[in-house]
């Protein structure tokens, strides 16, 4: 069998780091927590984590995120025919679903398909990682975001108890989301819905209630029904892209009119008040595009906050829509 020289180093360094290996497992201060946000005892909880195991996989795997790739890599991972011809089949399978789903909640179909096809090729690969073993490994063994995933792990908890899962059977990403949404866990308490209407929340197995919850996802974090989400952008001689091109996470940091007075060129009917912000994606040979991005596009940050994310989810929407039943 052969051994990437990469996945060994990054195994070494797993074994070896202090940082990564200090951890004493959940803690009074933890307990503490899951019983007054979620009323869940330090006996029920013991229980479950009885049964958690640490995984290298998992640490390794949230090391070296698909984000991190320059866009000219990233994007011919989700961008292929057969995932835009499989979109297409999931749409006319569950056009009622799609359609009823942009009606309630005024996401467009295409977002939603896109969506659940980067995120598990529409329901294809939910994951290969046991949701509790990743989970408590991010929470105990990761300090980076030791906080964050502590969070999710007593999310996790409160949620299998409220819908009766099986804990130790879920299987998910490496940062323990789950379904064909991948929800974490927080997300899937805050806002799965019951789309077909038998009484179960199952983003896991159900395609019906996962089309409602991202449409309800989206609505929540106020998409804008029949708003563009990113055009295509120009920059002039004239643009100081080290000014505009900001670092300051995803957030809108100009508004349309000062992008056009700034000397970047596109083509939009947004207001000149509309929040926007210009991004530069890498392309080969040390090339690159730019788009500017509206409101909208904030809006699929929301679901994954990396721009090659949301770029990559809308430009496969486009070609869903343009194919579409």
């Amino acid at each position: 069998m052969k051994i990437r020289m990469s996945t060994l180093l990054s195994s070494l360094l797993l074994v070896s780091s202090p940082a990564l290996q200090a951890s004493d497992g959940p803690d009074q201060a933890f307990f503490n927590d899951l019983q007054q946000k979620h009323n869940i005892s330090r006996e029920r909880a013991e229980a479950l984590l009885s049964q958690a195991q640490k995984s290298n996989d998992v640490l390794e795997a949230i090391a070296r995120p698909w984000e991190a790739k320059p866009w000219h890599e990233y994007y011919p991972i989700f961008l292929t025919e057969r995932r835009v011809e499989q979109g297409i089949e999931f749409w006319q399978t569950h056009k009622q679903a799609l359609e009823r789903a942009e009606k309630t909640y005024g996401v467009p179909a295409e977002i939603i398909v896109a969506i659940i096809g980067v995120e598990t090729s529409y329901g294809n690969f939910l994951g290969r990682h046991r949701v509790l073993d990743a989970l408590y490994s991010l929470a105990f063994y990761y300090p980076p975001r030791a906080t964050f995933f502590k969070s999710e792990l007593g999310h996790f908890l409160a949620l299998v108890e409220e819908e009766q899962l099986p804990a130790t059977e879920l299987m998910g990403s490496y940062a323990g989301a789950m379904g064909y949404g991948q929800f974490i866990s927080s997300s899937y308490r805050a806002y799965a819905v019951d789309f077909d209407g038998d009484g179960v929340r199952d983003l896991l197995s159900n395609p019906i209630d996962a089309i409602g919850s991202v449409a309800n996802y989206f609505a929540r974090h106020r998409w804008q029904a029949g708003e563009p989400v990113a055009v295509p952008a120009w920059p002039g001689r004239e643009a100081n892209l080290t000014e505009l091109i900001s670092t300051r996470g995803q957030q809108l940091t100009h508004t349309v009119a000062e992008l056009q007075n700034a000397g970047i060129y596109f083509v939009t009917e947004a207001a000149g008040d509309t929040p926007a912000r210009l991004f530069k994606f890498d392309e080969p040979a040390g090339n690159a595009s730019y788009y500017v991005a509206l409101p909208n596009f904030y809006s699929i940050t929301r679901y994954n906050h990396s721009p090659l994310y949301a770029m990559v989810v809308y430009q496969l929407s486009q070609r869903l829509q343009r194919k579409a039943p």
